[in-house]
């Protein structure tokens, strides 16, 4: 039967170029957050930035939002102000921190009085469990650390901010019909940000044979720019669909405190923010610190000639792009012809990629490959949960997947030291699994949420459980940087540190992440939640 096309809603062509918009904006927001990971190793040797240091400055990503609550007050501000207005404020919050950020990097910076200031200043030194570890700034922290890490508040201001007005946005345009083909659509192309800022924030800190961090951090600005104006575009088409529909974008009851009890009180809503918590906590930072952690695990023999050429690196970027579009592309194909070409096409074109990764010899051109059976197999499992349910299944196997991929990390890796070949295939298996986790979690995880809480309060459910979720992504970073301080002598360079300790505390985040996976399927089964049940009816 076909749907009648009443608004811009009704009309498939205009739902998805909404999640296009959407998408393109979290694509741009996800190059920054990690546009230092790929090249820490150069931050310790050009900033002096050592891995507490780098940690801290990656965990203050969310200091402001757990700690001072902001990210409670952007769902409030998402509930009354609307989609819309939240949309292009969380990209001009980003695009500001941004500009903060790159300056405390830049050459400008470094040695001035400013400079000193910041080196000599906020030595938070505070030797309590827990405390110590969240704060954002402490005694032997460079000033550009320090800088750098109070302009990645504001971003993750702006950020996370954006990220509960995307789900809520996609909700509004989506509810009723592919609403987890969407999200998973949506997170599936913005993480392509994860590979794009791999191959790119090392290919400009190094670009034209002299080293300069702050170029990086220069792309990533533009692309905010870019990311501002998807959120400006989009807010004048959302203003049309509710010029349509009479909606208003405000919700018909201010929101009170009160209903935050609704919230609380579900038994549901607290596992699904457990879950969550523990599984990204597992990921998001480890993405700060894989591309380093494959250097010191892996033997690699850089590139020369063309392997080594500004050329290979955009070569390997088109064949990633034609890898994710094809294996996308290949959902959505009715012809089994067609989409079996694609698939073929998406393997091959992969096969290629990581070829041509290993040519190059450098851990990030192979981390790179992270996102990409993500955006493969993302729109099935969420196509997958709108038509069959399993929500709570899905959780289950994504955390064991992540275990087994933490631990292959720490354990086997490691043994395949000198071997050049097989400790690169072990590598992009390992990493190619991790990828497919990151699907099976997002796409079961945030489309059961509208199933937990009222409709009129959902920007605020998304906000509470990305704020929980961020305590974990600020404690973590932080985490990871002083076990490798702690486990390796003082002095070890940049590419010789173990890592074996700090996968295996993310290999315990996985694990607890699979009981309260376990315990919200007995629970979703005895009080009949609707995790397991599909979407569309």
């Amino acid at each position: 039967m076909t749907e009648t096309i009443k608004t811009l809603r009704d009309n498939p062509t205009f739902r998805w170029i909404a999640l296009l918009l959407l998408a393109l904006a979290m694509f741009c927001a996800y190059i920054f957050m990690d546009i230092l990971s790929p090249i820490k190793d150069l931050m310790q040797e050009t900033r002096g930035w050592d891995s507490a240091s780098f940690g801290r400055m990656q965990g203050a990503e969310v200091f402001l939002n757990v700690y001072v609550f902001f990210l409670i007050f952007a769902g409030i501000i998402l509930d009354k102000m609307g989609v819309r207005f939240t949309a292009v404020l969380s990209g001009a919050v980003m695009l500001f921190g941004g500009l903060i950020k790159f300056y405390a990097v830049s050459n400008s910076f470094m040695g001035t009085s400013l400079d000193q200031w910041f080196t000599n200043h906020l030595n938070w030194n505070v030797n309590i469990p827990f405390i110590g570890d969240i704060l954002p700034f402490a005694d032997g922290m460079p000033g550009s650390a320090k800088l750098a890490a109070i302009g990645f508040m504001f971003f993750g201001c702006g950020a996370e901010m954006g990220g509960i007005t995307v789900s809520r946005g996609i909700v509004k345009w989506f509810k009723g019909r592919e609403t987890a083909l969407a999200m998973g659509s949506e997170m599936a192309l913005a993480r392509l940000g994860v590979a794009t800022c791999m191959i790119f924030s090392p290919f400009f800190a190094k670009l034209g044979g002299t080293i300069d961090v702050s170029r990086s951090v220069a792309f990533g600005v533009v692309l905010l720019c870019i990311g501002l104006i998807m959120f400006v575009v989009y807010f004048f088409m959302d203003k049309k669909l509710d010029s349509q529909t009479g909606e208003a974008e405000e919700v018909d009851e201010p929101f009170k405190i009160k209903d935050l009890g609704k919230i609380f009180s579900s038994l549901g809503f607290w596992l699904v923010a457990l879950l969550c918590v523990l599984y990204y906590s597992a990921i998001f930072p480890f993405q700060k610190y894989a591309v380093n952690m494959l250097q010191c695990n892996l033997t690699l023999t850089p590139g020369e000639g063309f392997w080594a050429s500004n050329t290979v690196t955009i070569v390997q970027y088109v064949i990633m792009l034609i890898v994710a579009a094809s294996s996308f592309a290949s959902n959505f194909s009715k012809r089994k012809g067609t989409k079996l070409g694609l698939m073929a096409l998406a393997i091959v074109a992969l096969m290629v990629y990581c070829y041509i990764g290993y040519m190059r010899g450098t851990a990030e051109t192979i981390f790179a490959v992270f996102p990409l059976l993500a955006v493969a197999i993302t729109p099935i499992l969420g196509n997958y949960v709108d038509h069959k349910g399993k929500a709570a299944s899905m959780l289950m196997i994504g955390s064991l997947l992540l275990i087994l991929c933490h631990l292959t990390f720490a354990f086997v890796l490691p043994a395949f030291k000198g071997n050049a070949i097989g400790g690169t295939i072990v590598a992009y298996v390992t990493i190619l699994v991790l990828g497919a986790s990151f699907s099976l979690v997002p796409a079961a995880l945030w489309p059961s949420v509208p199933k937990l809480v009222d409709e009129k309060i959902i920007g605020s459910a998304y906000a509470l459980i990305f704020w929980i979720q961020n305590i974990g992504l600020g404690l973590f970073p932080t985490l990871i940087g002083n076990v490798l301080k702690n486990t390796n002598p003082e002095g070890t360079p940049a590419h010789e540190l173990d890592y074996t300790w700090a996968l295996v505390m993310l290999a315990s985040l996985g694990a607890a992440a699979l009981l309260i996976g376990i315990y919200l399927k007995a629970v979703d089964k005895k009080k009949h939640l609707g995790l397991e049940e599909p979407n569309i009816k």
